[in-house]
């Protein structure tokens, strides 16, 4: 059932990212056209470059996690950390590239900031930290499956974006699904299957997208205080 709610999500979020596109061509603006061209480079490097790696050497990166004497959650975590931090590397190197898109770096953006360093350390994995680390709890206890993990954190993804920058974000619902998603799937495959967890109840899928939302609060108060520029550009019109 959950292989079937991606494969949807993929059709979902291709549809939808192609139709701006169209639209986006057609208003002949040139941000928008430089961000239309970061966010098809962020598909096709992160989304289907990586993802398509992640898939094909799974079971080798599993056996090999596997055998790394460490706390299975602990490696999970730092896997998470890892995956998120080289997701970033291609969205700090899609904003940088602006000028390659036609326009000024800070004109056009898919990042708070063309410093690769501010924008994990103040704006994005600082604040993921927490949710993995909450995944990891919800691991030790509940069965959720690779894919489930997939398309929930896919989900916490989301509701972090409409948070922080508006409810248009859920029409992306299959884009931000894949782009979080990738963050926790291969961690997430390379557990261990016997750890005395249970099934996960009904009530608990609805729990794995909300609790670490809550959990992420704190880093993210603390994060505002100490960093509150949210974008360093200039807004786009």
């Amino acid at each position: 059932m959950s292989a079937r709610i991606i494969q949807f999500l993929g059709i979902q979020g291709l549809l939808f990212i192609t139709l701006i596109t169209i639209d986006v061509q057609q208003s002949g603006d040139p941000a928008g056209r430089a961000i239309n061209a970061m966010t098809w480079g962020l598909i096709l490097l992160w989304i289907v470059l990586g993802g398509g790696l992640m898939l094909w050497f799974r079971d080798n990166v599993r056996q090999r996690v596997l055998k790394i004497d460490l706390n299975w959650r602990v490696k999970f975590v730092l896997m998470a950390v890892g995956l998120a931090l080289l997701e970033e590397v291609v969205t700090t190197g899609m904003t940088n590239l602006a000028p390659l898109f036609g326009v000024g770096v800070g004109e056009a953006y898919i990042t708070a900031s063309a410093n690769y360093f501010d924008v994990v350390l103040f704006h994005s994995v600082i604040i993921f930290v927490p949710m993995f680390i909450t995944w990891a709890w919800l691991l030790k206890r509940y069965t959720f499956s690779p894919n489930a993990v997939f398309i929930l954190f896919g989900l916490n993804g989301m509701l972090g974006e409409i948070i922080s920058f508006g409810s248009g974000n859920l029409i992306l619902i299959g884009f931000w699904t894949y782009v979080y998603g990738l963050m926790v799937y291969l961690p997430a495959y390379s557990i261990p299957a016997e750890r005395n967890a249970t099934t996960p109840r009904f009530y608990h899928y609805p729990l794995a997208v909300i609790l670490p939302i809550i959990c992420s609060i704190p880093v993210v108060l603390v994060v505002g205080t100490i960093h509150p520029i949210g974008i360093h550009f200039a807004a786009i019109p």
